[in-house]
């Protein structure tokens, strides 16, 4: 089986904790030929797709040396049998392009996960909004007003822009409203840039921000449970939250019986979704993370089952 990756450059990356060096670890592992990309790397026509392709080896990944490269020239993306878009934000004009060029290595007989399509369609923040059974009470609007009038209703508030991660530019506004106007116009822009205001969750200081991992809509059964710092309301781990590992509940599992079917139809292979308490807050689809910290917690081999699930489809896809 031969694997590509679209992702970052590796000098930007950390080793012991990135989840798409956990697969490609996991492929070679299996005998998979895995070979990585950039967006820098690609280029198409109207007929055919193609980068200039490295092989990856990885090594020991506390050693300086971690990974082993070798070019391997441009060739057509058909190269590949499996291609993982692993890209992380920012959800830019250039990420929507990297997906034009992989949608057409999809229409040659690739099997790209996730789905091109589906990831220029599900925001990671708006796509929870077709669950609104699984959702705290939440608004998107440029609107200056209605957004104020969002907080007047609900006190405690979350903001936050579209297209961001790792909790920047996250701002909690509490019942005393301090300094609203000037968050408002900064993450607006004054009024021209769409955000989102979701009513602030308590349960975010006890339990924490849970990622769950799903696999072609089946939830591996422990999460990544996020506390934030006792100075801080985010709970991410860049950010200073502190992370442990928590059997999902099954309210949990009732969250993700729910968006099981929509994340199978859109091909949505591998899903990172994030919950608060009783609800569904984000739904991760470009490059979700917290295999490393889940796998060696439980011994689960996440990504390699990952990976037998994607072989499966493929193998499925030739007969």
């Amino acid at each position: 089986m031969r694997l590509g990756i679209l992702m970052d450059p590796l000098h930007v990356l950390h080793p012991l904790k990135d989840s798409t060096i956990t697969m490609i670890t996991a492929a070679q592992n299996m005998g998979w030929e895995c070979a990585y990309f950039t967006q820098h790397d690609l280029s198409f026509t109207h007929s055919s797709v193609s980068a200039k392709l490295k092989s990856i080896y990885i090594n020991d990944k506390k050693s300086a040396n971690w990974a082993t490269t070798a070019e391997l020239g441009e060739l057509p993306l058909t190269w590949c049998d499996i291609l993982l878009m692993r890209k992380d934000p920012p959800f830019n004009m250039e990420y929507i392009v990297a997906t034009y060029a992989l949608e057409l290595a999809e229409r040659a007989g690739v099997l790209v996960a996730n789905r091109p399509q589906s990831l220029r369609d599900a925001n990671e923040k708006i796509f929870t909004l077709r669950f609104p059974q699984c959702c705290p009470q939440t608004l998107v609007s440029q609107n200056i007003t209605y957004l104020r009038d969002f907080w007047v209703t609900h006190r405690q508030v979350i903001y936050k822009p579209l297209t961001g991660m790792g909790g920047h530019s996250i701002f909690y506004v509490d019942e005393h409203g301090q300094n609203l106007p000037v968050i408002l116009e900064e993450l607006t822009c004054n009024g021209t840039v769409t955000i989102m205001a979701q009513q602030y969750i308590p349960d975010i200081k006890t339990v924490g921000d849970k990622r769950i991992l799903l696999i072609n809509g089946e939830p591996i059964p422990y999460a990544l449970a996020r506390i934030p710092a006792a100075d801080d309301f985010r709970g991410n781990l860049v950010a200073g939250a502190d992370g442990h590992v928590v059997k999902i509940t099954e309210h949990d599992r009732w969250i993700c019986q729910e968006i099981a079917t929509t994340l199978k139809e859109r091909g949505l292979y591998f899903v990172g979704i994030d919950i608060i308490g009783d609800y569904l807050t984000e739904i991760n689809v470009t490059s979700p993370t917290c295999i490393c910290e889940i796998s060696a917690a439980t011994g689960l081999d996440i990504a390699g089952d990952y990976l037998r699930v994607l072989a499966g489809m493929v193998s499925g896809l030739h007969l």
